[in-house]
C-alpha cells in the first residue's frame, strides 16, 4: 500500500543555528520511497549522512529570524501488520551477538539498573521469550496513562514508573528499561504510524515511539502505547533511547514555534 508521511517545523532563531534533523524514513523492511522532497523557507543548504545506528540524518544551519523546514514523502509499505512470532525465545547473554550488547545496558532515559528489582518482581516469573515481552507491554499499556500534559521531555523510565503517565516515548522507554533489566536486548524506535484499520485518534497526528526487542536471533517490533500489531509503520530511526534519535538537535536555542506531522494511507 501507499502512505504519505511528513512533517513541518517552524523555528525562530536569534542567530544562525546549526541543527541535525532526523525525519526521513529508513528504506528497509519493505519500505520504498516513491517520491520525497524538502521545502524550506528560506532556502537553506542541507547535507546528508548516516549515523552510527544506520539512521538517515540531515545537517542544516537555520538562518536568523523565522524559518520553516518541511519534509514530505510518498512511501510504498507492506500491507501486512507488524510481524510476530509467539514462540520466539530469549537468547542467553553469553550467546547474544556482539552488536546487541549495547542494547542491554542502561542509558540516559532507560536507567534499567534502577528498575531491576521492580522488573524481576513484576515479570521474573513470566514465561521467557515473546510472552514475557508481551506481558511487559501489557503492563505498561494498562498501567501508564497517556497524556501530553502529564510528562516532561526530561522524564526517564524511572519517572514514568513513578508517575504512571506519559506519551508514547515514555511508554517505550519504560518497556525498554524493563526488558534490559531482564537481560533482553531492547532499543528505542520512532517513526510514522498512520491510523489504518483502527479508529482515527482524536489527537493531532504526531510521531510515534515504540521499541524493538531481540528474540531468537532477530529484532521484533513491540508497541507498548498501542499494544497491537499495526499496519503501515514507517521507521525513521532507532537507538539506545530518544536521546540518540531526536527529530531535531540544535547547537543553540532556537524557539520551536510550530510542528505538524502527517501519516495517511493513499487510496487513490
Amino acid at each position: 500500500m501507499r502512505v504519505r508521511v511528513g512533517c513541518e517545523f517552524g523555528y525562530h532563531a536569534e542567530v544562525a543555528t546549526h541543527a541535525v534533523i532526523q525525519v526521513e524514513p529508513r528504506l528497509e523492511g519493505g519500505v520504498r520511497a516513491l517520491d520525497e522532497h524538502w521545502t524550506n523557507v528560506p532556502q537553506i543548504a542541507m547535507s546528508r549522512y548516516v549515523d552510527g545506528f544506520g539512521n538517515v540524518c540531515r545537517r542544516a544551519t537555520l538562518a536568523p529570524g523565522a524559518s520553516s523546514l518541511r519534509y514530505d514523502a510518498l512511501l510504498e509499505v507492506s500491507d501486512a501488520s507488524d510481524p510476530a512470532r509467539l514462540d520466539a525465545v530469549e537468547v542467553a547473554p553469553p550467546d547474544l551477538p556482539d552488536e546487541t550488547l549495547v542494547f542491554t545496558l542502561p542509558s540516559f532515559y532507560c536507567p534499567s539498573q534502577e528498575l531491576a528489582d521492580d522488573a524481576w518482581s513484576l515479570f521474573g516469573s513470566s514465561p521467557r521469550g515473546w510472552r514475557r515481552v508481551q506481558t511487559i507491554c501489557d503492563w505498561v499499556h494498562d498501567e501508564v496513562r497517556f497524556g501530553y500534559v502529564d510528562t516532561s521531555p526530561r522524564a526517564t523510565a524511572v519517572d514514568v514508573f513513578a508517575s504512571r503517565a506519559g506519551v508514547c516515548r515514555d511508554f517505550a522507554h519504560l518497556a525498554v528499561a524493563f526488558c534490559r533489566a531482564l537481560n533482553i536486548p531492547a532499543r528505542y524506535a520512532f517513526g510514522y504510524l498512520p491510523d489504518i484499520d483502527i479508529p482515527v485518534a482524536p489527537e493531532p497526528m504526531d510521531f510515534a515511539g515504540w521499541m524493538e526487542v531481540f528474540l531468537d536471533g532477530a529484532w521484533w517490533t513491540f508497541d507498548p502505547r498501542n499494544n497491537q500489531r499495526r499496519v503501515g509503520r514507517a521507521l525513521i530511526a532507532r537507538g539506545r533511547d530518544a536521546l540518540d534519535v531526536a527529530m531535531i538537535s540544535s547547537y543553540g536555542g532556537p524557539e520551536l514555534t510550530a510542528m505538524t506531522v502527517w501519516a495517511d494511507e493513499v487510496t487513490e
